[in-house]
C-alpha cells in the first residue's frame, strides 16, 4: 500500500476517512474535475437551447456539443427536404463549434437521430458533403423528436 501511495500524485487522491472500514473499501479516490475546468457555450448563430442545458460544454480536452435541431438562430424551424434540414442542423452545429474555438473538422463523434429510418440514404449524402474526414459516428432511429423534427445531430470535437 505504501508503494501505492507514492505513485498516485498527492494532488490526485482524497483520504476516504469518512467510509467505513469494510474489507473492500478503497483508500483513494480520483478528485472530480473542476467547474472551472467546465465552460459552457452560447452563441447566437444557433437555436437558443429551450430547456436547463448549453449548447455546449468546453472542457481542456473536448467540446461536447447539445443536440442541433433544424432550424434557424431564432428558433423556427426548416421546412424542406432532409437534405436541407440536416444541412441546418450541421450548420447550427458549426456555430456551436466555432463560438467554442473549433471547427466541424475537428469533431471525433457525431451522433445522428432519426424518426424515420428511410431518410438514412438522403441524410448521409448531404452530411458527407460537411464532415469529409469521417470522424466515429452512430445513427439510430427514435419515436420522437423535441419540437416534431425529424432530425438532431449531436457531436464531440476537440478544442
Amino acid at each position: 500500500m505504501a508503494s501505492l501511495m507514492r505513485t498516485i500524485p498527492r494532488t490526485s487522491r482524497v483520504l476516504c476517512n469518512s467510509i467505513p472500514k469494510t474489507p473492500f473499501r478503497r483508500c483513494f479516490q480520483a478528485q472530480p474535475a473542476l467547474r472551472s475546468d467546465m465552460a459552457p457555450i452560447l452563441t447566437r448563430n444557433a437555436m437558443p437551447p429551450v430547456g436547463p442545458y448549453s449548447q455546449a460544454i468546453k472542457t481542456p480536452h473536448a467540446i461536447y456539443c447539445s443536440g442541433q435541431i433544424p432550424t434557424d438562430p431564432q428558433g423556427n424551424i426548416i421546412e424542406g427536404t432532409m437534405s436541407q434540414r440536416t444541412e441546418a442542423c450541421i450548420k447550427a452545429l458549426s456555430a456551436v463549434l466555432t463560438e467554442a474555438g473549433s471547427s466541424l473538422d475537428k469533431i471525433v463523434k457525431t451522433q445522428i437521430f432519426l424518426t424515420d429510418m428511410k431518410d438514412f440514404a438522403e441524410m448521409n449524402v448531404e452530411y458527407e458533403k460537411w464532415i469529409k474526414h469521417k470522424p466515429a459516428r452512430s445513427c439510430v432511429a427514435v419515436r420522437q423528436l423535441p419540437k416534431g423534427v425529424d432530425i438532431e445531430i449531436e457531436c464531440i470535437a476537440l478544442p
